[in-house]
C-alpha cells in the first residue's frame, strides 16, 4: 500500500516540526527546507500571492461579482450558495445578500443533521428573504452506503456527504440555469488537507458501495465523471470561492452572525452534522490517529490568527465526543458491540485500495488545467485529484 498511517507519533525519533506551524513529520508527503519551513506552508504563501485580500481583493471579488450579475440576468436568481448552518456558508449568505444578489441556497440532508445546524439554517434564510433547494437522502439507502464505508476501513467514511454536497449545488444550478456556484472554503482558516489523509469521486463511492452494500444507490447524489463535464461544459457552472479574497477572520464573523441573526455556534469545525461530528471526532483520530485539528490549527496560525504556542497546547486536548453519537450510529446501522469492535480493529485501506477516476483525472490533465483557468474547478482539485500522485 502507497500510504502508511503514522499510529503512535511517541514511536518517531527526531520527530520534525515546521519552524512556522504544527505540521510536523508523522504529515503525509511533507518536506522541510534549510529553514525549517514546510511545503504546506510554501503552498500557503504561494496562495497568498495568488488570491489577495485588501484593496487588490475587493477589487478582484466585486468584479466577479459584476460577471455574476451579467450571467444572472433573465433568471431568477445569480448564485448558488451551498448551506449547512456552518459559520462559513452563514457568511456567505450575508456577503452575497449585501452586494444585492439573488441567491438560491442549497442544502443536502443526509438524515443526520444536528438541530442547531437546521435552526441556524432557518434563521438565517429567514432574515435575508433567500429560497432553499434542498435534497434529502432516503434514510435506509444512506445507512446502507456510511454503513459500506465503515466497513472498507478507509478513513474518509463521510465521502458520500461531502460529494453529494458538491453534486446538489450543481443539481440546483442546472435546474434554475444559474452559471456560478459560491463555496464556503478559506484555506486562511481551514488550512491544506495534506495529500493522502482524503479522497473522494464517484468511482470510488460506487466501487466501495458495491464490495460492502446491499443495495442500489438511487436517491443519493453522485459526481459521475459525464454529469460533471456536462455542467461545466454545456451548462458553463462555474465556481467561486469570495473568502479567498476577504480578511475573514472566524470568530469575529461568529460574534457578528450571532449578534445579527442569532445564529448559535456548534461547538466546532465540521460538528454541524452528526455523521461528520462522529467522522472527525470519534473514528478518524482513534482508528487511524487522524486530528484535523492539525490542519485548522495550522491555518489558523500561518493566519496569525493563533498563537503557535497555542496551538501546541490546544492540539493537546482530547477531542470532544458524545458518546450518544457512537451509540446512535451503531444503532441506525446495526452494528452490535463485537461487531463494532471489529470495525475499529480491521486492518486500516487507503483510497488507492478502490476504483477511482484518479488516473482518468491524470490522463485528462490538459483538459483540466483549462477548466481551472477558466473558474470551473478548483486549484486544489486540480493540485490534490490531477497533478499529485
Amino acid at each position: 500500500m502507497p500510504y502508511a498511517y503514522i499510529l503512535d507519533k511517541t514511536a518517531i525519533k527526531d520527530l520534525v516540526t515546521c519552524s512556522r506551524c504544527i505540521y510536523d513529520s508523522t504529515i503525509p508527503s511533507i518536506s522541510f527546507d534549510e529553514h525549517g519551513l514546510c511545503n504546506y506552508c510554501r503552498q500557503y504563501d504561494e496562495m497568498q500571492l495568488q488570491y489577495p485580500t485588501g484593496q487588490k481583493g475587493l477589487e478582484i471579488l466585486e468584479a466577479h461579482i459584476e460577471e455574476v450579475r451579467k450571467a444572472g440576468k433573465g433568471k431568477p436568481y445569480d448564485v448558488v450558495i451551498g448551506v449547512s448552518g456552518g459559520c462559513d456558508s452563514s457568511y456567505m449568505l450575508y456577503l452575497a445578500h449585501k452586494y444585492g444578489l439573488r441567491v438560491l441556497a442549497a442544502h443536502f440532508d443526509n438524515t443526520y443533521n444536528s438541530t442547531i445546524a437546521v435552526e441556524n439554517i432557518q434563521v438565517v434564510l429567514n432574515k435575508l428573504n433567500i429560497d432553499l433547494y434542498t435534497h434529502v437522502v432516503d434514510n435506509h439507502e444512506f445507512q446502507d452506503i456510511y454503513r459500506s464505508f465503515i466497513l472498507s476501513s478507509v478513513p474518509n467514511i463521510d465521502t458520500p456527504t461531502d460529494l453529494a454536497l458538491a453534486v446538489v449545488h450543481y443539481m440546483a444550478a442546472a435546474k434554475y440555469g444559474i452559471q456560478y456556484i459560491w463555496e464556503g472554503h478559506s484555506f486562511r482558516t481551514e488550512g491544506i488537507s495534506p495529500q493522502g489523509w482524503f479522497y473522494m469521486d464517484g468511482k470510488y463511492i460506487q466501487d466501495i458501495y458495491r464490495k460492502f452494500g446491499r443495495g442500489k444507490i438511487k436517491t443519493l447524489p453522485v459526481l459521475w465523471l459525464s454529469k460533471w463535464m456536462k455542467w461545466m461544459v454545456v451548462n458553463k457552472i462555474k465556481k467561486f470561492r469570495p473568502l479567498y479574497y476577504i480578511d475573514y477572520d472566524k470568530n469575529e464573523t461568529k460574534k457578528f452572525l450571532a449578534k445579527e441573526y442569532g445564529w448559535q455556534w456548534y461547538g466546532g469545525h465540521h460538528m454541524e452534522n452528526r455523521t461528520s461530528y462522529f467522522t472527525v471526532n470519534y473514528y478518524q483520530p482513534r482508528k487511524f490517529n487522524i486530528d484535523l485539528r492539525y490542519s485548522e490549527y495550522s491555518a489558523l496560525v500561518r493566519a496569525k490568527q493563533m498563537g503557535k504556542e497555542e496551538a501546541l497546547e490546544k492540539i493537546k486536548e482530547e477531542k470532544p465526543f458524545d458518546m450518544g453519537v457512537l451509540d446512535e450510529v451503531k444503532s441506525r446501522l446495526n452494528f452490535s458491540d463485537q461487531e463494532w469492535e471489529q470495525v475499529m480493529k480491521a486492518p486500516l485501506k487507503h483510497y488507492t485500495d478502490y476504483k477511482t477516476y484518479k488516473r482518468t483525472f491524470e490522463i485528462l490533465r490538459p483538459i483540466f488545467w483549462l477548466l481551472y483557468k477558466s473558474g470551473y474547478v478548483t486549484l486544489s482539485f486540480y493540485h490534490k485529484y490531477v497533478v499529485q500522485k
